[in-house]
């Protein structure tokens, strides 16, 4: 059970008070009691008065023995019944006037807290909001400057990413779209030999690995750092789409796709969606052997969660590898090398889609051989 840190207050004031309540009552019944102990033997060493009457000194000092008594359980009545539904009232209300201070004193603090869930769960990541408290200079002001001084540092540190990728988009697609359009030119002159031909194929076929390099990591930085539009996005249509799209390429790889599209419905950015599945389905084309398959499924879980699930034949995976494979160039064996089959940023990519959209992705490897890769996403409200 949680308890939170203004109810553990108020607690503390509460029990403090009633504390000191209770030794003030024990302190003022030991003073009365002293008291009242000291009269009786200022009568007894003083004697009898005189309009005593037929009363003798040891029926008069019983007399008042019996007195200090009964006087001795009225001040315990009085002291511990309504002294104790008295500290009890008081203490009450002690302690609402404690929850109170409690939640006022605490009010910054929730402040800072609602602002921190506010920038995790924005849908655009966004960083420009501040705290900007206003109050006396205390610890709890220090803590909220010291907030806001971090999301500034943040808020700087993304808005240079995000220039630094739109800038290396520019300086390293232009090269290569230069140099595939020489590459061309080269191979299709009429005075081009068999040789050049060949040695333009290649060129082209690294240059439009590079490209694919490029792509997918700007890809990864968009979808890790802004996620600006939100639109439902039945999963099942998507996965439709992307297994009609790769058809072909199953073919020529000899690879059979089925699918078994479910309703889906969830809410984000449609086409990091589509990248997300065709990442999915073309991860298990290329990463299978002759004549393997790969099973594609949607469908809406209990919880109302969209679930996107490829199964796929393939290599042994070890599952100590399974996690790092969903690490940017990280393939299995721990190849890092740009080959034909990607550039090792397809898983990278998934995962970061659906933590973009709030969800999670997560890999099992097949007995047998193969990869079973789960995307969850929130359902659609």
């Amino acid at each position: 059970m949680r308890i939170t840190l203004q109810a553990r207050l108020t607690l503390i004031y509460g029990s403090l008070f009633l504390v000191a309540g209770l030794v003030l009552l024990g302190v003022t019944y030991a003073l009365f009691t002293q008291r009242l102990t000291g009269g009786v033997k200022i009568l007894a060493t003083t004697g009898v008065p005189a309009n005593a009457g037929a009363l003798n000194g040891d029926t008069a000092e019983k007399m008042m023995r019996d007195e200090q008594a009964r006087m001795r359980e009225a001040a315990m009545t009085s002291l511990f019944t309504q002294g104790g539904v008295a500290l009890a009232v008081v203490g009450g209300a002690a302690a609402g006037f404690g929850w109170l201070v409690a939640g006022r004193v605490l009010a910054p603090l929730h402040r800072v807290t609602d602002t921190a869930r506010r920038i995790a769960t924005a849908a655009d990541r966004s960083l420009h909001e501040r705290i900007a408290l206003q109050g006396p200079n205390d610890e709890v002001k220090d803590l909220a400057e010291a907030f806001d001084a971090m999301v500034e540092q943040l808020d700087r540190s993304f808005d240079g990413q995000q220039r630094f990728v739109a800038n290396a988009s520019h300086e390293l697609r232009t090269p290569l779209t230069l140099g595939r359009a020489l590459v061309e030119l080269a191979m299709h002159r009429r005075s081009a030999s068999d040789d050049v031909k060949q040695l333009g194929e290649s060129l082209l076929e690294i240059n439009s690995r590079h490209e694919r390099l490029i792509g997918g990591l700007l890809l990864l930085a968009s979808s890790e750092t802004s996620l600006t539009d939100r639109v439902p996005v039945d999963l099942a249509d998507v996965v439709s789409h992307v297994t009609g799209q790769l058809e072909l390429e199953a073919e020529k790889a000899g690879i059979k796709v089925s699918e078994s599209a479910r309703e889906a419905p969830a809410e984000g950015n449609a086409l990091l969606l589509e990248r997300m599945v065709h990442n999915l389905v073309e991860n298990g084309i290329r990463h299978n052997v002759e004549g393997g398959w790969v099973q594609v499924s949607s469908r809406t879980r209990q919880d109302g969660r969209a679930e996107v699930e490829v199964r796929n034949s393939g290599p042994v995976v070890p599952p100590y590898e399974v996690q790092a494979l969903f690490e940017p160039f990280r393939r299995l064996g721990g190849d890092r090398l740009v080959t034909a089959a990607g550039a090792g940023l397809g898983l990278s990519i998934v995962r970061s889609v659906a933590r973009a959209h709030g969800g999670e992705a997560d890999a099992h490897p097949r007995d047998g051989g193969g990869l079973t890769v789960t995307v969850t996403l929130p359902g659609s409200r």
